[in-house]
């Protein structure tokens, strides 16, 4: 069967902050002894960290990779009879608990506000369950409060490493002719940073910055923010941390507060109620071989006490990984045959090309063409199936080097000297 070339137009490029790579990072952000740790042995499903009732239990970021939830990935291992599913997965850290006044160097400041510069994606954790036997560094559980607190210690540290760079900029600037094209540049960085001082002088962060005046970020605005690496230009997922019995009931006497709070301060950042005792629990269940359904809905019957019904009992886990894989632009593609179908991560915009690139360089350097399924074809087919017939169907696709990938591509590449993956 021959195909002819799809000759796809070369689409507007929407420009995403952040690094221009594939292996985008997480770090677990929020006040000292908010549960970060536990959430953070939960969503890796190990034994990592330090949960325990005193600030700074984390001096050193613990590191994990946890796998990324795809009902796609083991419906196409199904469909291609698969002999190995391989799903994609999130590096995730477990940061240093912060403290009022860590932009000064206060507790663990300094390393804290560091760590965070080394991730692309922040989960802020902050503590919506009222214990009392669990201490509070700030003395009583106000989730708004400590919003508060963690947003303004990084927006001080980068007001304060903004004004550094302006300061090296300046000298630069002063020492170059104004003729020549580097100080052009020069102005132009300044310009831009001194609309973001501003900016961070209104309480909110970088990230933000385009939201508050309707304009799209450039490839010129991005690339000065990369060389800088600004803490508060990373996205954010907060999640506020809840008993099992408000994670079950979805409900929280601090919900509609902290999300108040996010309108006005955080505008876009997305909320999710999660609570990390009831997903240890959680874990703990369903790693229990044949009991985990029966023992799960006994324990949730006794939380909720009889207030409601729990019928639909599931971890809040996949939806917190897959929405950091969003605020970061990462979307999925998949490569499927007989011995292995891989689910791999790329970032939004990226071409065929780049997403070769990803299962090996060479790929991306002789590359070809590429055949492409989108996986809305296949999501209603059953197994045994015949992909000739989608051929016949047209719903192969040959993409150049200027296709953009999309998410649930299911991709064959070519390459020079006959390779293919």
């Amino acid at each position: 069967m021959k195909f002819s070339l799809v000759l796809f137009s070369t689409p507007v490029k929407k420009v995403l902050l952040g690094r221009p790579t594939n292996n985008l990072t997480s770090g677990i952000v929020g006040l000292a002894n908010v549960g970060k740790s536990t959430f953070f042995q939960a969503i890796t499903q190990s034994k990592l960290g330090n949960p325990a009732n005193y600030p700074f239990a984390t001096i050193e970021p613990e590191e994990a990779r946890v796998i990324v939830p795809s009902k796609r990935l083991q419906h196409l291992s199904n469909l291609y009879q698969t002999a190995k599913p391989v799903p994609s997965t999130l590096t995730i850290y477990d940061i240093a608990g912060l403290t009022r006044g860590a932009s000064n160097g206060e507790g663990l400041g300094n390393k804290f506000l560091n760590d965070i510069r080394h991730v692309d994606g922040i989960y802020q954790v902050v503590r919506g369950f009222m214990k009392e036997d669990i201490t509070h560094i700030e003395g009583s559980v106000d989730p708004v409060r400590d919003l508060s607190v963690v947003q303004d210690e990084l927006i001080l540290k980068d007001i304060e490493y903004l004004e550094r760079i302006r300061e090296r900029l300046q000298k630069k600037m002063n020492k170059t002719a104004k003729s020549c094209n580097d100080y052009k540049e020069m102005e132009f960085e300044m310009n831009l940073l001194n609309s973001l001082e501003e900016h961070l002088y209104g309480g909110q962060k970088i990230y933000h910055y385009k939201q508050s005046n309707g304009t799209a970020w450039t490839e010129k605005e991005v690339a000065v923010l990369n060389k800088h690496n600004f803490l508060t230009a990373k996205p954010s997922v907060i999640l506020l941390n809840v008993s099992p019995k408000d994670y079950l009931l979805q409900t929280n006497q601090f919900k509609d507060s902290v999300y108040k709070w996010i309108q006005e301060f955080s505008p876009g950042d997305p909320l999710l109620l999660f609570s990390a005792e009831f997903e240890t629990k959680y874990n703990e269940l369903m790693c229990t071989e044949n009991k985990a359904p029966k023992q799960l809905q006994e324990y949730c019957r006794e939380i909720v006490d009889g207030e409601a019904i729990v019928k639909d009992i599931k971890s809040a886990l996949p939806e917190i990984i897959t929405l950091m894989r969003e605020k970061l632009g990462l979307i999925s593609f998949f490569t499927c045959g007989p011995l292995e179908c891989r689910q791999w991560s790329i970032r939004k915009g990226a071409t065929a090309p780049n997403a070769a690139g990803i299962i090996h360089t060479s790929l991306e350097q002789t590359f070809i063409s590429a055949e492409i399924i989108k996986y809305s074809d296949l999501a209603a087919l059953s197994s045994p199936f015949q992909e000739s017939s989608l051929k016949t169907n047209g719903k192969i696709k040959r993409a150049g080097k200027n296709y953009i990938m999309e998410d649930g591509d299911v991709a064959l590449f070519k390459a020079a000297k006959g390779n293919a993956r």
